[in-house]
């Protein structure tokens, strides 16, 4: 990898159909978290979500059209290269993406689908292996007249993928078989009707999970059982303080290495929820929120390290960072890059 001075890199998703540069590799300042452009391609169209492959250099990104795609990018140099054409996934408007047995997972937002692809040893991807498409709705009509898979994520014992949707209001336990890349259901969460379930983020244990809901500015705790496979919602707690009347949309969700702090993405709001827990993981508290940099911060991404928070704001076009204080989790800004129609942060 080129990477200068031999710093960390930062790769950015954008919307390529509003401007974006489409993937933009950055190297990251060691010292001060600040991002300088490396290079980037426009490959892709809209790759609005990205995930590293083991040795960070191949990357994958969605291509969030109608009809849906992934791609694999060669990113061994600061110069994003396409690892063959991209692949259809037979769905429409994929948001999210993981690897998982072997294979690359793609969440289909617009078909409420859920597609898997064949990863060669050399990264590339093969044709769509299975689609597993969700059943149901929600009573927010104009948002929940049918299933929308928002986000899929392997669980950290590596055993299951959860699928996240936002239309049915619920959490899909899936496994993969890692040789033919049959997803198959093992059971399904049903999270508060009308909540909108968008992302979901582990607790270091591994033994609780934390659902934002997009549609109502609140955090699901759930307690999770690796060893069976199930999700259990426990208790829901605000992300934003009382009385603010601002139309807003959570977007993101991350934990904090220490398992002491849960962070959350308010587009509207236009800030960061910095959330406190306690040492069963069990009861997070609103402690307060931040200005995102920016506005409609769409992802919110944790550096390596755990010092830094990235916050891809779309509408206003940067990348904000910010310097993390350890003893209270509240976020300090610190400088922005701009990244037309950002979407997403990934490290590497």
């Amino acid at each position: 990898m080129d990477s200068s001075n031999g710093a960390g890199r930062a790769f950015i998703g954008s919307f390529t159909s509003a401007g974006g540069r489409g993937v933009t590799v950055a190297a990251v300042d060691a010292e001060t978290g600040a991002l300088t452009v490396l290079g980037a391609t426009d490959a892709v169209p809209d790759p609005s979500y990205l995930a590293l492959g083991p040795g960070s250099t191949v990357l994958y990104a969605v291509s969030e059209t109608e009809p849906g795609g992934a791609a694999a990018l060669d990113v061994s140099t600061d110069e994003p290269r396409p690892l063959g054409a991209v692949r259809a996934v037979d769905g429409d408007g994929p948001t999210h993406l993981a690897l998982a047995a072997g294979h690359l997972v793609t969440a289909n937002y617009g078909s409420g689908s859920v597609s898997v692809l064949p990863v060669a040893g050399d990264g590339t991807l093969g044709p769509v292996a299975a689609v597993l498409a969700h059943e149901g709705g929600g009573p927010v009509a104009d948002r929940q007249e049918g299933p929308h898979a928002h986000q899929v994520l392997p669980d950290p014992s590596g055993a299951w993928v959860l699928s996240v949707d936002l239309g049915t209001d619920s959490v899909r336990v899936c496994a993969v078989d890692p040789a033919t890349g049959e997803l198959r259901t093992h059971g399904e969460t049903a999270l508060r009707p009308g909540t909108g379930p968008r992302h979901l983020a582990f607790h270091p244990s591994g033994r609780h999970a934390y659902v934002l809901n997009e549609l109502e500015p609140t955090l699901t705790v759930c307690r999770w059982d690796a060893a069976a496979g199930v999700l259990e919602p426990v208790r829901e707690v605000p992300v934003l303080p009382e009385g603010v009347t601002v139309e807003s949309y959570a977007s993101e969700v991350v934990v904090a290495h220490d398992g002491r702090f849960v962070w959350a993405a308010n587009r509207g709001h236009d800030s960061i929820s910095v959330l406190a827990l306690d040492a069963t993981g069990e009861h997070p508290s609103l402690v307060t929120t931040v200005g995102c940099g920016g506005h409609w911060p769409r992802d919110l991404a944790l550096d390596p390290a755990g010092r830094r928070l990235y916050a891809a704001n779309e509408r206003s076009g940067n990348v904000a960072w910010f310097t993390v204080d350890p003893e209270t989790g509240v976020p300090a800004h610190g400088g922005t890059l701009d990244a037309p129609a950002a979407s997403c942060v990934v490290f590497g």
